[in-house]
């Protein structure tokens, strides 16, 4: 069966503990603190692996944690760091948080590898805290513990263009004749359960076309399929709109064309943005009476949508169709649609409880101090190597008036902002 959802929770490693310990040697009787560090905690990563097109390998396992750091040890031994855990997912796929809906990550494009949640930093062990009046200190910091989220995994396929319509209308005829796919043909009365997905070769330039799962009333609330097929529309540019113009079954393709659209428009309004074009299909088995491409044009195309008579089966029409629709493709921006992170794992982390200081430094010149638990945390947690994670501190700092505080203090433009052996330069 084919996959497109998947709920998984997921748990970065804890960091290692820090180590207390004393050099203890011949001949050197009181060698002072040497107690190591603890290791870093694996991180969660989540990648695209491009020869992967469901989410079948998370139906049948819940939870996926990465390793934890190792504790310190003596002689200054700093722990192992926790092995990462990577995930590998299909291009297209949303990491969602479970709870909120919000999304964390679009899987698609040039996003193909990102960490979702960051394992714990190591605490330090005893060696870092002797000093002048504390020669033997007999404590070291914990690792910075693990953190779990429930996320939901969400499949949108990646596509130009979609076929809709209500099942048994011939869209995987259609696709079969225009790409080349191989989707499984027959008169069911009942839709297709898998997106398929081929290249249109176009005098050497293409465009990707899927066979979306078809529709029934009702599916804007998940009725049938509902939103598994709704879903897969949201990437797409152009759709392409298939009707039984001879209403072989004796449904009325105006009508259908409608119940549609109102799916649509029920689901996200923004489909209905989206550039449509119809195809009246079977118009091979149009036996006189009135002309339903004449009714079709009158009905949608002062509307702006263009109607075309086709045969998947012959084949009749449907160049002119995928001309007409290359030519929508090309007036259209390129860039793919993406999702953009709306929920950032890191919140989850900060106690706003927890305190911090902002203060000039007396050592170094131009230089401003941001130190406290609740700093210390949130950097044990965020991934300022990805420019996500670096942007996410940025509003973790505004949010909680840091930067309104750096500012009273007289921090300028250009002058150093140092947290926890990190250095920043300030600009506004």
């Amino acid at each position: 069966m084919f996959a497109d959802r998947a709920k998984i929770i997921i748990c970065s490693g804890k960091g290692g503990d820090g180590h207390v310990s004393f050099r203890r040697e011949l001949y050197v009787p009181a060698g002072g603190p040497d107690g190591g560090n603890g290791g870093k905690g694996g991180d969660v990563i989540f990648e695209v692996d491009k020869g992967l097109s469901t989410l079948g390998d998370y139906r049948h396992r819940r939870k996926f944690s990465a390793k934890n750091g190792e504790d310190g040890s003596k002689k200054r031994r700093h722990g192992a760091d926790g092995e990462d855990i990577i995930l590998k997912v299909p291009e297209g796929t949303l990491v969602k948080d479970a709870a909120s809906g919000k999304v964390i990550a679009d899987m698609s494009g040039d996003n193909l590898r990102q960490v979702i949640l960051k394992g714990g930093r190591g605490g330090l062990g005893n060696m870092n805290y002797a000093t002048s009046t504390m020669q033997a200190p007999k404590y070291a910091q914990p690792g910075k513990p693990s953190v779990e989220l429930e996320v939901l995994l969400e499949l949108k396929v990646i596509a130009d263009v979609g076929l809709i319509g209500f099942p048994n209308v011939g869209k995987s005829t259609f696709l079969a004749r225009v790409t080349n796919a191989k989707p499984r043909i027959a008169n069911y009365h009942f839709t297709t359960i898998s997106p398929n997905l081929g290249v249109v070769d176009m005098d050497g330039h293409g465009f990707v076309i899927a066979d979306i799962p078809g529709l029934i009333e009702g599916a804007s609330e998940g009725v049938g399929l509902g939103h598994e097929f709704l879903r897969h529309i949201e990437r797409t540019r152009v759709m392409i709109h298939l009707v039984d113009a001879a209403s072989t079954e004796g449904r009325d393709p105006v009508e259908d064309i409608y119940k549609i659209n109102n799916e649509l428009k029920a689901y996200n309004e923004e489909l209905l943005s989206k550039p449509q074009v119809i195809a009246a299909n079977k118009m091979d088995a149009v036996c006189g009476g009135d002309d339903p491409v004449e009714r079709l044009r009158a009905e949608f195309e002062p509307q702006g949508i263009r109607v075309f008579p086709i045969s998947a089966v012959s084949g009749s029409g449907v160049r002119e169709l995928l001309y007409c629709v290359k030519e929508m493709l090309d007036s259209l921006p390129q860039e793919q649609i993406t999702f953009e992170q709306e929920f950032f794992p890191e919140e989850i982390y900060v106690d706003k409880s927890l305190p911090y200081t902002v203060e000039k430094s007396q050592e170094e010149e131009h230089t401003f101090v941001v130190e406290g638990p609740r700093i210390e945390k949130m950097l044990g947690y965020t991934n300022l190597e990805s420019e996500k994670g670096f942007m996410f501190f940025q509003k973790f700092l505004k949010d909680n008036g840091i930067l309104d505080e750096l500012e009273e203090a007289g921090i300028e433009e250009g002058d150093t902002v140092r947290m926890y052996g990190l250095a920043f330069e300030y600009f506004r």
